[in-house]
């Protein structure tokens, strides 16, 4: 019987049971896919990251309880967080995904500061089935990301989207062929520039508590609307989480938080 390193990491928050909490294995072969798959359901989270040391990287892969995620912001940094934390001199880490993105992470004291890629969008009309099963009458603007899969809902009120209670079934019918939707907007709070919930009940949880990877899109999203590089971001969901986050280029942005290493032990497979 093999035994797996395992780690449950809170990940945006400063706070133990706060944030987006992931698992992390760290393997020393590679392991099946279904295998991957099976112990990503059987620990019941959003995401597991499967961490493996090569010569010169990590390859990282994430798993959700139904399928693999190319992409995963707050498994990202659970995993960069156990890595630190086992060697604690070390400073970089460059992790390489399962389509060959190159994520390079530093730490910097207790705040982890993630390199991700740019992605843009292009306008999309959304059904008005769409938007009545997240509970919304109206939006202001709607947007479409290819490489996640996600269509991006901005809404006009704040307070209406920490008050947001989706019919997921119904979102399930509403459209067949995404992986999520995000809704967001400006923030009412004086340390905070925008809010957000993502909701992708057809790939992985219901909702996802605090969601790194869709600040991909959503970064230069509110940097162009809000004429700002630099901004802070909030995830609005019941657990709620913060990230730092700066559009460096057109093909780069830079993530930072912090996060809190909540369960170790061992994976018998």
């Amino acid at each position: 019987m093999r035994t797996i390193k395992t780690y449950i990491v809170d990940a945006f928050t400063d706070v133990p049971f706060k944030g987006n909490p992931a698992g992390v294995c760290l393997v020393t072969e590679e392991l099946s896919d279904s295998k991957m798959q099976g112990i990503a359901k059987e620990l019941g989270l959003s995401e597991t990251a499967f961490v493996r040391k090569e010569k010169e990287h990590f390859a990282i892969r994430y798993f959700s309880p139904k399928t693999e995620i190319p992409l995963c912001g707050h498994a990202t940094l659970a995993a960069a967080k156990v890595l630190f934390e086992r060697e604690v001199e070390m400073k970089f880490i460059h992790f390489v995904t399962v389509q060959k993105i190159d994520l390079n992470i530093y730490k910097e004291g207790d705040v982890i500061q993630m390199e991700f890629p740019v992605y843009e969008t292009s306008p999309i009309d959304i059904p008005r089935e769409l938007l009545d099963a997240l509970g919304l009458q109206k939006n202001v603007n709607s947007v479409y990301n290819k490489e996640t899969n996600i269509i991006l809902v901005e809404i006009e009120n704040v307070e209406i989207l920490q008050n947001l209670k989706p019919d997921f079934e119904a979102l399930i019918r509403a459209h067949d062929s995404i992986n999520g939707v995000l809704v967001t907007a400006l923030s009412n709070k004086k340390d905070f520039d925008f809010e957000s919930r993502y909701f992708w009940p057809w790939n992985g949880t219901n909702e996802d508590p605090v969601t790194g990877g869709t600040h991909t899109f959503l970064t230069k999203y509110w940097a162009v609307r809000l004429h700002k590089k630099k901004m802070h971001s909030f995830q609005c969901s019941e657990r709620s989480g913060f990230m730092e986050v700066e559009l460096v280029s057109d093909s780069k942005l830079i993530i930072k938080s912090k996060a809190q290493i909540v369960f170790e032990g061992l994976f018998r497979v």
